[in-house]
């Protein structure tokens, strides 16, 4: 650079000196566009801001390694919703008839959509709020409503906790105690060698005794359902019979609570550099727990019956408008779309890294972790059924006993191979339908029971009480079962920490870039507040209000967040557009699958699935299962109107923000910052900073003095026009939601999206 320029003079005098835009341009040595960077941007009383966000973007945190990224992701993906409410979903909807529409959404919604979330976390480094401002200013407040959203599901998670550790630890003393003291009753024995044919397998239905002063009492709300069951509903959560009654706070649950969002604080206070360490054990400790449960199911007798009732596909259940709807939104909360965490721990990621493989690795890993839980429930389902079958033959055969002793019934009816001594349920299956045939007119005074394999494979327990129970029941069977009811406790632990890791980064991540709050005090603060709100879940009706939040208050304004993502990004921005900017990041063309994925397929998907959950909220009125101590049962009851108010507010403060940023843009009450033009350029050390520039100076800035003669520092690359089409130089770029033309430095996050 010459001596007497102006530039020179600055860096030697600490004189102010005066030049302008085309001086610097004219003067300045050849840029090294790897080592420097134009920021294009804006704000109203801001003008410093731009220079800042690059500094930020260069100084942003990365992780350590690449398996390090894949186990947060893996770890925010994969939760308790994968134990749970995948497997009840599963039996909900008929078994294999709920995997095909699961896996054809994952297909055209689920995995492009993910990768979405990916591609634009990593190319523009931001957080949820910094990426939807910056694709589309107008719809700004997706990134807003994905915070506001984020908290329900982790709030769910972090009561999950408490759950665990109370069945976890609790089992071992009690439930563990009651079955193996009961297998040495001489009458339970007896009561259950005339179905086992001679074994005798200890049955949960009947150990519900329990000791007071030197006499044992039995449960009638346990002998009525089992004693899995009323140690998940009495002991652990102490319930009450509908969401009115609060019942007060569960205190063991509230010490765990406590405990709960204390580690995660630990875990997050540091951001990347603490919670991506803890990633290496908590994502990978459920599949070591998941695949011993495993093994051991698989030994369980009935369990080749829970498994082949889950893969047989009934198509009826199939063409159920209901389970679609509900498969869409299982992959919405498997995959963790709309949350803003999948954004979040990507934007940490470098510029090349390949997220089109990342994308389709998670999404595999989050539906065989499901697939896996699965198997372990619907093996012991089948063990259970089972269990219950043969308990019902037992119940039944005593009934049919009795009516021959009295003469109701004619011995000639019992065929002549049925030993009441060895009854099977083929046998039972038998002469019941011999004595419905005979016995048509007064069949229904007799009170028999078919007894069927299928009707109790059918029966389900709602929500988190499946895979609770499930998991449970396997665990009386092992071998050193209070070790394994431990094992059982980490794994929730870890399952629930990976998510609620996620979900923080997802709400403090974009507000730490956006508004420059200390990262410390403020994932402190976002803990403290969590716990206070989590107080809620931990009342004697909390699992009530658990049910509120994931199944009704986050589910709509979660699919209008990621059809609003969908939509800001392949019809605003240009699937063309991002195609071709992909193509640039990861240095191929993705397939063009994708390309017809974004641009119509998933929105069209997308949008019948909202119309479908608002209808069906509409039709069928909210509501949750509650547990009746009286009749030691579930019972469907409707949300009340205050609950039904909560909800209402619940999902209009979610979805708030987005018409609100909208509409303050559109009438140009909120800045977008279009209206100034910052430019930072940075090399080395030193910092220019050029705002509101005259037009002719802007002019001359963008267009040098001849137009032949402006600089061109974006590389020659080709256009992606759209799939099969051929790609010409582009000579001018598209204008985005952001600014009127592209005239950005290829190199920079803003620039690249």
């Amino acid at each position: 650079m010459p001596k007497n320029s102006k530039v020179t003079q600055r860096e030697h005098s600490s004189e102010h000196v005066t030049e302008s835009v085309a001086d610097l341009l004219a003067l300045e040595e050849p840029v090294d566009y790897k080592q420097s960077i134009l920021n294009v941007a804006g704000e109203v009383g801001g003008k410093q801001k731009a220079a800042e966000d690059e500094l930020d973007a260069e100084d942003r945190p990365a992780w350590n390694s690449k398996l390090q990224y894949i186990l947060a992701q893996i770890g925010f993906s994969v939760g308790l919703g994968n134990i749970w409410r995948f497997p009840y979903l599963c039996q909900k909807n008929g078994g294999g008839a709920y995997l095909v529409p699961y896996l054809v959404l994952l297909v055209i919604i689920g995995i492009p959509l993910f990768f979405l979330e990916l591609a634009v976390g990593q190319r523009i480094r931001r957080g949820s709020i910094g990426v939807w401002h910056y694709v589309c200013p107008r719809l700004g407040g997706i990134g807003f409503s994905s915070c506001i959203v984020s908290p329900g599901p982790a709030l769910g998670a972090g009561t999950s906790l408490p759950r665990g550790r109370s069945r976890g630890w609790g089992l071992q003393t009690r439930v563990l105690g009651r079955v193996k003291g009961r297998e040495g009753d001489p009458l339970h024995e007896n009561r259950f060698q005339l179905a086992s044919q001679g074994h005798a397998f200890p049955t949960l239905k009947v150990s519900c005794s329990v000791a007071v002063a030197a006499f044992l009492v039995v449960e009638a709300e346990c002998e009525k359902s089992s004693a899995t069951t009323y140690f998940w509903y009495r002991e652990a959560l102490d319930i009450s019979n509908s969401i009115s009654e609060s019942g007060g706070l569960n205190w063991k649950m509230t010490l765990c609570l406590l405990v709960a969002w204390s580690i995660v604080g630990m875990a997050v206070v540091k951001g990347i550099q603490s919670s991506g360490k803890v990633m290496y054990f908590s994502s990978l400790f459920p599949y070591v727990v998941l695949a011993c449960f495993l093994v051991r199911g698989l030994l369980l007798r009935g369990a080749v019956d829970g498994i082949l009732h889950m893969f047989t596909p009934k198509l009826d259940k199939m063409l159920d408008p209901q389970v679609w709807r509900e498969a869409a939104t299982q992959v919405f909360f498997a995959l963790g779309l709309g949350f803003g965490g999948v954004i979040a721990f990507s934007s940490y990621n470098k510029q090349d890294n390949n997220c089109h493989f990342d994308a389709a690795l998670v999404s595999f890993i989050n539906f065989f972790t499901s697939v896996l839980a699965t198997l372990v429930v619907f093996a012991v389902l089948g063990f259970k059924a089972n269990i219950m079958n043969e308990k019902c033959v037992v119940e039944n055969a005593e009934k049919i006993l009795g009516y021959l002793h009295t003469n109701v019934l004619s011995r000639d009816l019992i065929p002549p191979h049925v030993n009441f001594s060895h009854l099977t349920a083929k046998d039972y299956t038998e002469m019941y339908k011999v004595i419905r045939a005979v016995k048509e007119d007064r069949f229904a005074s007799l009170g028999l029971d078919p007894c069927l394999l299928e009707d109790e494979l059918d029966k389900s327990v709602q929500g988190t009480g499946l895979a609770f129970i499930a998991f449970t029941e396997a665990m009386t069977h092992f071998p050193a079962s209070p070790f394994w009811s431990v094992m059982f406790f980490l794994m929730l632990i870890n399952l629930g920490l990976g998510s609620m890791i996620g979900t923080m980064a997802g709400i403090t991540t974009p507000i730490i870039d956006t508004f420059k709050v200390p990262k410390e005090m403020f994932t402190v603060g976002c803990c403290v507040f969590a716990f206070f709100v989590g107080l809620l879940f931990v009342q004697r009706s909390g699992n009530y209000f658990v049910t509120m939040f994931d199944d009704y208050s986050a589910t709509l304004p979660l699919t209008v967040i990621v059809i609003l993502e969908n939509i800001a990004v392949a019809w605003i921005y240009g699937t063309k557009k991002f195609m071709q900017e992909l193509t640039e990041m990861l240095g191929f063309r993705p397939y063009r699958f994708y390309f017809y994925m974004w641009k119509f397929v998933s929105p069209l998907c997308m949008a019948v699935l909202t119309t479908a959950s608002i209808i069906q909220l509409g039709v069928t009125p909210p509501g949750y299962s509650a547990w009746i101590k009286e009749e030691a049962a579930e019972r469907y009851l409707y949300f009340p109107n205050w609950a039904m108010a909560l909800l209402i507010t619940l999902i209009a403060v979610a979805t708030l923000p987005i018409p609100v940023v909208f509409i303050l843009r559109h009438f140009h009450l909120l800045s977008d910052g279009s209206n100034t033009l910052s430019v930072s350029y940075k090399k080395g050390r030193m910092m220019k900073d050029i705002s509101n520039l005259e037009e002719n100076d802007e002019t001359r800035f963008i267009l040098s003095k001849v137009p032949s003669e402006a600089p061109s520092p974006m590389p020659t690359h080709r256009s992606y026009l759209g799939p099969g089409s051929t790609s010409p130089l582009e000579t001018s770029g598209n204008p985005n939601g952001r600014y009127g033309g592209s005239y950005l430095l290829a190199g920079t996050p803003e620039s690249e999206l």
